[in-house]
């Protein structure tokens, strides 16, 4: 896309909204190319002003059928036709009408038979479209290539019309349908007048036994819609009757077809419509796969965060009959860090996502640790950026890690003097940074990290060495104690 806008930039007098239009006409023209058999090429006029006569064409866009072989094996995009080179492409632009060569050209070895359709928008031709369809594969052609080329027409007469693509289609082609999945037309009035034969097995999967041609699509839809009891699907006939843009999904216990419904319009009047299937059994069936693992998944974070917290109250309860301060206290800092992992595992089980929304966590644990300090009442915690989404395996060791950190800064920095702790986190393209501060007395004289007996700090550079392949640095400043660390995203 970046292509097309550097050449409608360079050398035409496309607008904005045509550019638009031309946009998502290139992502939906794939069908056109695959019905018609045909390479086809997007020329836009070469003019430096909108009231001046064109000077040639360029070549903004090119695609290649998938239901035959290309015409032409290098692309042209960004080739150049001066004026008069090709009068089928003038006469389009000018005429805004299709123009069929009546006699086939050669290319290298191929014998091509050649239309240009003009793209209309807001009643302006912006545009034209050349199809290059090899004549030496349609000498034989059957009934399936007769109606592709025949579907193929009207889809053209619509884009000389102003209505193809489709209005507000971006989110119906998603994903984008393929012709040779499964086609269906029909006529005016609703009924099958041809459906290729992978279309006829998408439908025999679902248990429709008779022939399809010359039976009413939506009748079809119902009767093996309503084999499987699925209520959910009622009204299903009158979304398939052709008139309206529309993608439906059917399924019963044998197979799931997804349709696309795509009308086919001359002016005025609906001429019929053709339904492009896939089956997409297996699809639907790894999806439900895949919500069951999903459901599962958070149902074993919830059970490992309710068993955490039994574990944390069955230390506090044992912390309470201990009279050793020492051993009281070795309690509670345990108690405090199973805390800690319980909450990313809560977080875990009431989220979608397979991470973790880190800065609620933070909040969760600066609350934690505030609720446990003596002087709760007079202290203050002023938090700082945000670090977003983390993967669980960064999440767990790094809450540890902030979780001791406060404390330590709570215990140590904050327990007689000092009244402020600042969080900061920063996150960049690859890597993450949290320093907390304190405004206490700062760390004592000679301290080392490496060294320190501290048995928090000593969990808290493991983690961060070990788990997080990061880096973590203690040091005083001017107004207290400053933590830094620093670990890859």
């Amino acid at each position: 896309m970046f292509q097309l806008e550097k050449l409608l930039g360079a050398r035409t007098t496309i607008t904005i909204d045509q550019a638009n239009y031309l946009r998502q006409l290139i992502s939906d023209w794939q069908l056109l190319s695959d019905l018609s058999f045909a390479d086809l090429i997007l020329w836009v006029p070469i003019r430096k002003d909108v009231s001046m006569w064109p000077t040639g064409h360029i070549a903004v866009a090119h695609i290649r059928p998938t239901t035959t072989s290309t015409v032409f094996v290098n692309d042209v995009i960004g080739d150049e036709l001066l004026w008069g080179a090709k009068p089928s492409i003038d006469d389009a632009l000018s005429g805004d009408e299709i123009v069929k060569s009546t006699d086939p050209e050669k290319v290298g070895e191929i014998l091509v038979k050649t239309q240009t359709i003009p793209v209309t928008f807001g009643g302006q031709v912006i545009a034209v479209i050349s199809s290059h369809r090899n004549i030496e594969h349609s000498r034989n052609s059957g009934k399936l290539e007769s109606n592709y080329r025949e579907v193929a027409n009207y889809l053209y007469q619509m884009v000389a019309q102003g209505n193809f693509p489709y209005k507000d289609s971006a989110s119906l082609f998603e994903p984008v349908p393929r012709v040779g999945d499964g086609l269906i037309r029909l006529d005016a009035n609703s009924a099958i007048s041809f459906a290729s034969p992978n279309a006829k097995s998408a439908f025999s999967r679902m248990g429709w036994r008779g022939d399809l041609e010359g039976r009413n699509l939506g009748e079809v839809a119902e009767q093996v819609v309503t084999a499987s009891a699925n209520a959910s699907e009622e009204g299903v006939r009158s979304r398939l009757n052709g008139k309206l843009l529309q993608r439906v999904e059917i399924d019963n216990q044998g197979a799931t077809i997804d349709l696309l419904v795509l009308p086919l319009t001359i002016g005025a009047d609906k001429v019929g419509a053709i339904v492009l299937l896939q089956n997409v059994t297996e699809l639907r069936r790894r999806d439900r796969e895949l919500v069951t693992k999903d459901a599962t998944i958070r149902e074993i974070h919830h059970r490992v965060k309710n068993n955490l917290q039994t574990v944390s109250a069955l230390l506090r309860l044992q912390s309470r009959r201990i009279e050793d301060p020492a051993a009281a206290a070795a309690l509670d800092e345990a108690v405090r860090r199973i805390a800690s992992i319980a909450v990313v595992h809560e977080t875990l089980s009431n989220s979608t996502q397979a991470t973790v929304a880190f800065d609620e966590v933070m909040s969760s644990l600066v609350s934690h640790a505030l609720e446990l300090s003596p002087r709760m009442g007079e202290l203050s915690i002023e938090r700082i950026g945000e670090i977003g989404s983390l993967e669980s395996r960064v999440a767990t060791p790094l809450s540890l890690i902030v979780t001791e950190l406060i404390h330590n800064a709570l215990e140590h920095g904050l327990a007689k003097s000092g009244t402020h702790l600042r969080i900061e986190l920063q996150r960049y393209s690859n890597e993450g940074l949290v320093t907390i501060s304190d405004d206490g007395v700062g760390l004592p004289q000679g301290f080392d990290l490496l060294t320190s007996s501290n048995l928090g700090l000593q969990i808290v550079r493991t983690l961060t060495e070990n788990e997080l392949k990061g880096e973590l640095k203690l040091e005083s400043t001017h107004k207290g104690t400053q933590a830094n660390l620093r670990f890859p995203l």
